[in-house]
């Protein structure tokens, strides 16, 4: 099994996130020996601006002319980076909730590499997404609780984001742990935050010891 861990906190030993890609991974591991993994982190990866020539090069796809050089080399990156999707099992996103949906930085990569023939393909008859067969977990942190003021339906755009995502490039389900609270009440957020590495865990154990490939 290979997983594609897409890290997106920017906090690194302090992030809630991060530890709790750590347990699934870890996990996992611990299941699978021969699992491996290619971490994304988006702050340390060089994306590529989405403007000037990865634009033009875009739509010179779409309307199927010849690319400059230029275009035609900032593309072959797009793909490159698409290739570590294509490789992947399992795709693990460890998320934080800023301002109701997701770091700016994880956004920029999702924009980058979301281009037909990379991750999906389209025609007269609608989309049809490339990643078909594979598995998406979403390990989501947020500061504070959804709900009462905020209800989950109208101000989640973070996991709500990604499983739209997931949809777009062809995996109708994710599967998902939440630890919501983190800043809140010391004793609640770490019982909360307890829960969730257990269930990272579980979802882990599931997935590396069902025996198969997700293809």
């Amino acid at each position: 099994m290979h997983i594609l861990h897409i890290a997106s906190s920017p906090r690194g030993e302090r992030s809630a996130s991060l530890k709790l890609a750590d347990r699934y991974l870890e996990t996992a591991a611990s299941i699978a020996p021969d699992t491996t993994v290619d971490v994304l982190d988006v702050w340390t990866t060089d994306l590529l601006p989405f403007d000037g020539p990865a634009l033009k090069a875009k739509y010179a796809d779409l309307e199927g002319v010849e690319m400059t050089a230029e275009q035609a080399a900032v593309w072959k990156q797009i793909h490159a980076l698409g290739e570590r999707f294509h490789r992947a099992d399992v795709i693990v996103f460890s998320v934080p909730m800023w301002n109701f949906g997701v770091p700016y930085r994880l956004k920029h990569l999702i924009d980058s590499v979301s281009q037909r023939g990379v991750l999906f393909d389209f025609d007269d008859k609608g989309m049809v997404g490339l990643l078909k067969g594979k598995k998406v977990v979403v390990l989501a942190t947020r500061g504070v609780a959804l709900g009462e003021d905020y209800p989950t339906e109208d101000f989640d755009h973070q996991v709500a984001f990604l499983r739209t995502w997931a949809r777009m490039v062809g995996i109708p389900a994710i599967d998902t742990v939440e630890s919501e609270g983190t800043l809140g009440d010391a004793a609640t957020a770490e019982a909360n935050f307890t829960a969730a590495l257990d269930a990272a865990a579980k979802l882990a154990t599931t997935l590396a010891s069902s025996g198969s490939q997700p293809r």
